[in-house]
């Protein structure tokens, strides 16, 4: 995880885990440090209010504290109750009893056993990640404004033993996808690749299955990108490709690069083809504000402007883009909403979705990673929005579940929300959207985990006269099973950076 806070900022920042209340979904956006998150809504605070309303009214009920509440069932649906109620629209779709009767919340948790999630985009940093930067942040912040922050001479929270609790044992999800990052500065890299194919070895071995997948990280124009990419095919084998067309997600690079750069990409794609190894993963979108600025002549390298031609040139790759190349990072979507409102279009996201009608291509996709989150959070009806604009321009087979963990924190409540989310009737009609159903709707195993099964060759659920698929019986199955019978349930902690001022 980088750091992209000046020193006012820093100063402007606490610990999310200390500093954030401990509700089932957060109430306020919780930036990874790579940007300066913004102050809680008045919106979002009274969304907060009224989940601790209900929490103090039904825990009583059940002989539960607040704390105690908000880690069961009941207090996750509470989240959403009171989500509806002062947003509007019904996007969650959850009833007020089931924030108050346990039986309601195992009838439903029973009906979704079967589910299947696969995360493609997850996260964690190497043991030996030691910036200064990033361990001073922590330091300067138990000294000036947090005096309760723990451990903060490591980055524990984000490192391999708590990715495995946060995904593995403290959410649904089955499978993953680690992923890593660029920078021009090496010493930033969160995982070499060498590293994110050792932790796939070692967490299949451990398991009994495959549960973990891998990413080779590209940089195209960097001295020696493509012996890189060689050694990749014949040492890592990935099960796939990751790049930042921007270059570096923190600062102007030195190296952006476009998809459709017929000099310096088509060659790649020549080998990974010949390999076999056909998707690729692209950081898109997730600029601040000022990105014109900030990221002065490089920020369209972040854009769609580039992905049509090269899956048109390209049909034999995957072309994934990662957060849905939504152009807002980490900001109250307030802004985003009220464009869709005026003219039915999401920055960049729109484009993305508008790819395959323009080039007539079906092999360009959108991940959710981040994108998702934030607006679950900040605003539900842009997060129903965006979804349904991606469903409508890609399809629902074209849409694939991340989350971006572990820079927030376990994603069990994004897995819930999106169990959840449905897109308001009005906005069906007036833009076209198609319904997203319950739970356990086509279109949502087809997101959670069918498009990504089908894309990496994994059989995500029983087929005919055929067993069990193997993780749903491998070493992780039966220890989730002893951990869920001892655990008294998720700890709800955010990882990562909230305003305080």
């Amino acid at each position: 995880m980088g750091i992209w806070l000046s020193e006012r900022e820093q100063r402007l920042v606490a610990g999310a885990e200390t500093a954030s209340a401990a509700t089932p979904i957060p109430t306020q956006i919780v930036s990874n440090g790579e940007y300066l998150p913004p102050r809680q809504s008045a919106t979002q605070k009274r969304v907060e209010a009224r989940i601790n309303q209900l929490a103090d009214t039904n825990a009583r009920r059940l002989g539960l504290n607040r704390r105690q509440f908000f880690r069961t069932g009941c207090g996750m649906a509470a989240a959403f109750v009171a989500m509806n109620e002062i947003y509007g629209g019904n996007v969650f779709q959850v009833t007020p009893a089931e924030a108050r009767e346990p039986e309601l919340v195992q009838a439903r948790a029973q009906g979704l056993a079967g589910q299947v999630i696969f995360d493609v985009q997850t996260h964690f940093v190497r043991d030996d990640f030691d910036h200064k930067e990033l361990l001073d942040l922590a330091k300067f912040a138990k000294a000036n404004w947090n005096p309760k922050l723990d451990d903060v001479a490591s980055l524990a929270r984000f490192k391999f033993q708590n990715f495995v609790k946060e995904i593995y044992y403290d959410s649904d999800t089955s499978l993953a996808l680690l992923s890593g990052a660029p920078f021009d500065d090496p010493t930033w890299w969160f995982l070499s690749n060498e590293q994110i194919v050792k932790a796939r070895e070692l967490l299949n071995d451990f398991a009994g299955s495959k549960r973990l997948l891998a990413h080779s990280v590209i940089t195209p124009k960097q001295p020696g990108w493509m012996d890189e990419v060689d050694k990749a095919i014949a040492v890592y084998k990935p099960d796939s490709w990751k790049g930042y067309t921007i270059g570096d997600p923190l600062n102007p690079s030195k190296f952006p690069w476009r998809l459709d750069d017929e000099a310096l990409m088509y060659p790649f794609y020549e080998k990974a083809v010949k390999a076999g190894i056909t998707t690729i993963c692209i950081h898109k979108g997730l600029l601040p504000p000022d990105y014109e600025k900030a990221f002065a002549g490089v920020w369209e390298y972040a854009t769609a402007w580039d992905i049509g031609k090269a899956a048109k040139d390209w049909p034999q790759m995957n072309f994934v883009m990662y957060h849905a190349c939504l152009r807002p990072a980490f900001e109250l979507p307030d802004q985003a909403w009220s464009e869709f409102e005026q003219t039915g279009r999401i920055r960049w996201a729109s484009d993305l979705a508008e790819i395959p009608q323009k080039f007539g291509v079906t092999n360009v996709y959108a991940e959710l990673g981040t994108a998702f989150a934030n607006s679950a959070v900040a605003h539900p009806k842009f997060c129903a929005a965006l979804v349904g604009t991606l469903v409508k321009g890609l399809g629902a087979d074209h849409v694939l579940w991340g989350t971006d963990t572990l820079w927030y924190g376990s994603p069990q409540w994004q897995i819930e929300a999106m169990r959840r989310l449905e897109i308001p009737e009005d906005m069906q009609k007036k833009y076209g959207f198609a319904a997203l159903g319950d739970a356990n709707s086509a279109t949502k195993q087809q997101i959670f985990s069918g498009n990504a099964g089908r894309m990496y060759n994994i059989a995500v659920k029983k087929a005919e006269n055929t067993r069990m698929p193997a993780f749903s019986e491998d070493r992780f199955a039966a220890l989730k099973k002893e951990y869920t019978r001892a655990a008294a349930g998720p700890s709800n902690l955010r990882y990562g950076y909230v305003r305080a001022d």
